[in-house]
């Protein structure tokens, strides 16, 4: 397949963050793709709409048709990537691939419990600190080009506990057998929490496989630009082409 031929590129962003946090990769990726980004319910340009998994896969499904060009490969990060999953199962017509990064770990059971810490603590801090740690971290961590899009558009602290609270208990392995399309499972090689259950989730698919992008933790992309971008473009123009 040549990228004439290959799917559009749809982004899902992760816990907080917005459409900004793809920058790197729609800059990478647009001259040879049909590639968009989008701000799920409570985040980014969203951020006054209530969360909800109904609203993101709506959302979604409303991106793969503004692209116009048949189903979409959908990219998934962490909470976009359950919600990935979500749009999966209700909108197989719409989807012709999807990448899960950072989002193959059970959200039910004891698994659940850094979910449960995480949208617990949070309400508990003042937004403005939790901005300032934020900031600080992701500038400490990475280069301008690569988390000043992110940083720009603000995070979500305020829809994490529904968002968080909607997907606790309601995601594991099983997910995977209502993907109707090809599966890439991308993980981070030191995401140990997030990788957790990824060979469950490609035992029960299959037409799935796992790719590890080396010495990169939760937010790979951001880690490993280039490594991530191109795992994303080869497994886009390794799906089969549309009927």
């Amino acid at each position: 397949m040549t990228a004439v031929d290959a799917p559009p590129l749809v982004f899902v962003h992760g816990t907080r963050f917005s459409a900004g946090q793809w920058s790197t990769q729609l800059a990478a990726l647009e001259a040879d793709f049909r590639v968009v980004a989008v701000d799920l319910p409570g985040h980014g340009a969203r951020a006054a709409q209530p969360w909800s998994l109904d609203a993101a896969t709506e959302i979604i499904a409303s991106a793969v048709d503004s692209l116009d060009h048949g189903p979409a490969l959908v990219v998934g990060h962490s909470l976009g990537g359950y919600a990935s999953l979500e749009f999966a199962r209700r909108c197989p017509e719409q989807l012709r691939g999807l990448v899960l990064a950072g989002a193959s770990a059970s959200t039910r059971g004891p698994w659940a419990t850094p979910y449960r810490w995480a949208a617990g603590l949070v309400p508990r801090i003042p937004a403005d600190r939790l901005t300032r740690w934020n900031d600080r971290l992701l500038r400490r961590l990475y280069a301008p080009e690569v988390v000043d899009a992110t940083i720009r558009g603000g995070y979500a602290f305020h829809a994490l506990p529904a968002a968080w609270g909607e997907v606790i208990g309601r995601f594991d392995a099983d997910a995977m057998r209502q993907v109707a399309a090809p599966v890439l499972i991308l993980n981070g090689e030191k995401d140990t929490v997030f990788r957790s259950g990824e060979k469950d989730f490609v035992h029960a698919h299959p037409h799935a496989r796992i790719e590890l992008i080396p010495r990169a933790r939760h937010l790979a992309n951001f880690d490993d630009p280039a490594a991530f971008t191109d795992a994303v473009r080869r497994f886009a123009l390794q799906l089969p082409a549309h009927a």
